[in-house]
């Protein structure tokens, strides 16, 4: 699979892409507001993170966004694909030692029987679909002292737009499966992750293809 075989707006994902931060880890009012709206009463949520800007928060999957989680360091490398190679991602999280990666409704559905038809299949570790009925824990608006701090839980990639784009089941089955060859691979991989901190703000959104 390459990114030839994806559809055509992923290939152009800068031009319905909407702005970002500069700094890609910092959730603006209009990215808060797009993670509450998966809720039924946002304004509800809204006003709790006003309250409480460095606590955690639940959200429903499934109507807004789905949710893939994957092992932190599997998922650093399908990131790393995204954002070198292909057309980007949208919003991504760690939390608890897994990376979140946000993702188009209806995702979690086709995702695992995408994924079962690739001979790389094997070499994918465990992955986690969120959609309807399911729930996520988020990390913080804001950067704190909050206990969820202790267990990795930050934004990678923080929504900064009322609607962010993201990546559909095909194009998070192509990172899935770049990231595995890349696994099995001798060749030097070139990361986007700085070697000191595997956890820093290093995401150039304005790079997004």
């Amino acid at each position: 699979m390459d990114m030839s075989t994806l559809p055509h707006h992923t290939a152009t994902a800068t031009a319905t892409a909407a702005t970002v931060p500069a700094n890609a880890c910092d959730v603006t009012p209009a990215g808060a507001a797009w993670l509450a709206s998966a809720e039924t009463y946002p304004q509800s949520l809204l006003t709790d993170w006003r309250a409480r800007p460095t606590a955690p928060a639940v959200l429903s999957c499934g109507t807004v966004f789905d949710v893939v989680s994957v092992p932190a360091v599997f998922g650093r490398q399908m990131v790393d694909r995204l954002w070198h190679e292909g057309p980007g991602s949208g919003p991504v999280a760690a939390h608890r030692g897994r990376m979140l990666l946000f993702a188009t409704p209806g995702t979690a559905r086709r995702l695992p029987s995408l994924l079962a038809w690739e001979e790389w299949a094997r070499a994918v570790p465990s992955l986690l679909c969120h959609g309807p009925g399911d729930a996520v824990t988020v990390p913080p608006l804001s950067p704190g002292q909050h206990p969820g701090d202790q267990l990795g839980s930050r934004w990678l990639v923080a929504p900064g737009s009322r609607r962010p784009w993201l990546p559909g089941p095909d194009v998070v089955l192509w990172a899935c499966v770049r990231a595995a060859r890349a696994a099995t691979s001798p060749a030097v991989r070139i990361s986007i992750f700085p070697r000191g901190d595997q956890s820093a703000k290093v995401y150039d959104v304005s790079r997004r293809r």
